[in-house]
């Protein structure tokens, strides 16, 4: 009974550690401010690169909409990186105005590597990455732009739904909105750098070409995650731009779900191991790095809640059949879980308090299960890319 004791107090002690901070930065985020970036006179050029591997569905609707962006038809370029698309795509995207790069590299990180070195240097002062599915609100590249005008280095845009059809993907929509608040809005206002989320993203030209030049990368499903490792050792800070909106599709179902959460899971696993590697040895330990490494160890959400839904249910047989096996007090445990309660509901916008969600609710029992049968097919080391398909065009 000691030993259950104790192994209670030291789940205790990592989730009261966890859940303080994902309240702290949900304050942050809800109540904190970020600088507003707006149109500048001054016009930087811009490539925008959208890796497409197999997204044959939507990739021509997505580049043509790039290519009609409200910034100066003379200051940016879309360059199309086709992996394994059909050759009747690849010639549908030659009639529009955006370039068009073939490759046969299966990794969205090698894809971005090849159109870094295709593309001239000296034609562009930023990259910026979206994904096969992403559709750029109005005056995107504009805030980009004023952003680096103004001295930034890296960025991340506020990436959010365009689809929300089918509950799952209204849940994954709420998701996509708490993670910004938590882990991009929130840790950007208290200091610490936003987290990219892997499309969306701007950097300088010569930085972005040199990190999708290192090898942790290019054999790399996770490069978001590797793209933040790249950034702290270098000491380079990533905005957020709340107002830069990427429209980015969610997953519509519980199979596509599984395979991309398969795809994240082991994405955390291989880079919590990545902080021993010998080339981190020289990463500067400042706060952002501790931050950083910390936050590896965060559950994934719905996990959370499972082992949050576990402990209620103890502490409920505790009162109710009179035994005691919980360390602390019940109590101490109820506090936790109204405060992790309350970081979610701080981080969802209010547009989502509706009825939809109310009825999307009876889904999250189908998602833990997926997110069980994900964790079970979790490969470390896995170098080939999880493919999950984007469909839906507006």
């Amino acid at each position: 009974m000691i030993i259950v004791k104790i192994l209670f107090l030291l789940l205790f002690i990592y989730l009261a550690i966890s859940i303080v901070w994902l309240l702290l930065i949900a304050i942050a985020g809800r109540f904190g401010k970020l600088r507003v970036y707006k149109v500048n006179p001054v016009k930087k050029r811009i490539a925008v690169i959208i890796p497409s591997y197999k997204e044959d569905a939507i990739i021509t609707d997505t580049a043509l909409k790039a290519s009609q962006h409200n910034y100066p038809r003379d200051k940016f370029s879309v360059l199309v990186v086709a992996d394994k698309l059909q050759a009747e795509t690849v010639a549908q995207l030659r009639r529009i105005p955006v370039q068009v790069l073939e490759a046969d590299v299966n990794m969205k990180s090698r894809s971005v590597n090849a159109a870094m070195h295709y593309l001239n240097e000296n034609d562009f002062d930023i990259a910026v990455i979206l994904d096969a599915d992403n559709i750029m609100g109005n005056d995107c590249l504009e805030k980009i732009n004023d952003a680096f005008v103004q001295g930034c280095q890296a960025m991340q845009c506020h990436r959010t739904a365009k689809n929300q059809q089918t509950s799952v993907a209204l849940l994954d929509a709420i998701s996509e909105e708490i993670n910004i608040n938590l882990f991009r809005r929130g840790t950007a206002v208290i200091g610490v750098s936003a987290a990219p989320v892997g499309s969306g993203m701007a950097f300088s030209f010569p930085l972005l070409k040199q990190i999708f030049s290192v090898e942790h990368i290019l054999n790399n499903p996770g490069e978001d995650r590797e793209i933040d490792m790249q950034l702290m050792k270098q000491k380079v800070f990533m905005h957020f731009i709340d107002d830069a909106w990427v429209f980015d599709e969610k997953v519509a179902n519980a199979g596509v779900f599984e395979k991309q959460r398969v795809r994240w899971l082991e994405a955390q696993i291989n880079h919590i191991g990545r902080f021993s590697d010998a080339d981190m040895k020289t990463a500067p330990r400042t706060t952002i790095y501790w931050v950083k490494y910390l936050q590896n160890f965060l559950l994934p959400r719905l996990l959370f809640i499972m082992l949050l839904g576990i402990l209620f249910a103890l502490v409920l047989a505790q009162w109710v059949f009179k035994f005691n096996i919980l360390t602390p007090e019940p109590n101490w445990w109820l506090l936790i879980m109204i405060m992790y309660a309350a970081a979610l509901a701080l981080s969802v916008p209010g547009r989502f308090y509706s009825t939809a969600t109310l009825k999307a609710v009876i889904q999250i029992p189908v998602l833990m299960l997926s997110m069980i049968k994900a964790i079970l097919k979790i490969k470390t080391g896995r170098q080939e890319f999880i493919h999950t398909p984007k469909t839906y065009k507006p």
